[in-house]
């Protein structure tokens, strides 16, 4: 198993530093970082970022609102799908899609892989499609996934991983793939752990914005503080599962790397340990 980490999506909101802890200019930058991992069952995405028709037809497919605010930089090259063909695959090859949840900045890219598998917990699907609320009517967009046809949903169950809830036995999926429900951020929304020969990884989607959260003395910078606070759906949740994810980056016997989408630090330090690294 071969694991690629990709940045699937550019965003350069205001706040320099007061945002992603490193930039000296006005803006930060916030990168969608996702994995793209060769198995024994054809290529898995977890998580698309940002896609083809996202790019082309922003404001027909995105909020005004988000394009804004995030100050999103639509580049081809970003795409899933592009590095998909960079690194030498077809888009046919990828045969499933594990979401962490279905914001508009993870899941994009769906369409761009209309033979895949799409999986992702009920409780996201759900409250995707009522879709209450200023926030919600612009995080989630149905014109990203409504070319879907296979879809997988989940709910918890069996036996837990590391004292979290946990999603086995993915429909066609390598076992050493598992979801994590990690409610909070959204209603649904899940990490995604991977078995590997080096110890496991987790990508943790957005159920944390800063590095230095998992720090066991945590801190986040004012403007990713500030940005989760808008987009929580279930602040007790949100903050109950950082604390348990701090806990399990800490202990140091259980060799594990854990991630979130959004911090450029933390891909560009995956990518170089990574033996599949490209520089988007």
């Amino acid at each position: 198993m071969r694991i690629h980490h990709l940045n699937c999506g550019c965003m350069c909101p205001v706040g320099g530093r007061l945002m992603d802890g490193v930039s000296h200019g006005l803006t930060g930058q916030l990168v969608c970082h996702c994995l793209l991992v060769e198995s024994d069952r054809g290529l898995v995405l977890v998580d698309t970022g940002f896609g083809t028709r996202d790019v082309e037809e922003p404001y027909e497919r995105l909020s005004p609102f988000f394009i804004h605010f995030n100050r999103i930089q639509f580049e081809h090259r970003y795409t899933a799908l592009e590095q998909v063909r960079g690194l030498g695959f077809s888009p046919r090859d990828v045969r499933h899609i594990v979401l962490t949840h279905l914001d508009f900045d993870h899941a994009g890219g769906l369409e761009d892989f209309p033979e895949a598998r799409v999986h992702v917990l009920q409780p996201e699907a759900e409250v995707a499609q009522i879709r209450r609320g200023f926030i919600q009517r612009r995080r989630y967009r149905p014109d990203q996934w409504d070319g879907v046809h296979d879809w997988r949903f989940y709910r918890p169950g069996g036996e837990r991983w590391f004292g979290f809830d946990a999603v086995r036995d993915l429909d066609g999926l390598p076992p050493e793939i598992l979801m994590i429900p990690l409610p909070g951020h959204t209603i649904g929304h899940a990490g995604v752990a991977i078995d590997t020969p080096e110890g496991w990884l987790l990508n943790a989607g957005d159920a944390y914005f800063y590095r230095h959260e998992m720090d066991s003395a945590p801190r986040c910078t004012p403007g990713l503080a500030a940005y989760q606070r808008m987009m929580e759906m279930d602040r007790p949740a949100r903050l109950h599962n950082q604390e348990r994810l701090r806990a399990l980056a800490n202990d140091r016997r259980r060799g594990m790397r854990i991630f979130c989408s959004h911090d450029a630090v933390e891909l560009e330090a995956l990518q170089r340990l990574s033996t599949g690294w490209r520089p988007a």
